[in-house]
């Protein structure tokens, strides 16, 4: 396995196929997909010996008060692996994070206990989440 910070047009299509997977990310496109990728100041991959992704993070972030995780997201196939567990790794300990305060995710509920294990809380006060939803 190798860690990576930027994605190639394959990398690309297979984090496509996860996102078909996946509740959350099910009916993107591969354009939708490329722009969230191409729009994330943080990348990170984790790929198998034929170079295919089978882990991937993304961070926006301001660099000083918030880094907002969006899409931890690991191939069936490594579930269950350590490969979720160094995402969030090769995150906390990202160099052009360091200096940031909060680090923060949407989750839910069920999961909550996965990243419990790694500082995170929902503990968060009075905090709600809003939307606006755009066309």
């Amino acid at each position: 396995m190798k860690i990576i910070n930027e994605l190639n047009e394959n990398q690309i299509q297979d984090l496509h196929k996860l996102y078909q997977n996946e509740w959350w990310t099910k009916g993107r496109t591969i354009e939708e997909t490329r722009n969230c990728v191409n729009g994330s100041q943080i990348n990170i991959g984790i790929v198998d010996d034929k170079d295919q992704l089978q882990a991937y993070a993304r961070i926006l972030t301001d660099y000083t008060f918030k880094a907002l995780i969006f899409d931890i997201i690991v191939s069936s196939e490594y579930r269950g692996t350590w490969l979720g567990k160094k995402l969030i790794s090769l995150i906390k300990k990202h160099e052009r994070l360091q200096r940031v305060k909060h680090f923060e995710l949407y989750c839910l509920p069920e999961v909550f206990p996965f990243y419990e294990k790694y500082g995170f809380s929902s503990n968060v006060g009075e905090i709600k989440l809003m939307r606006l939803t755009s066309v």
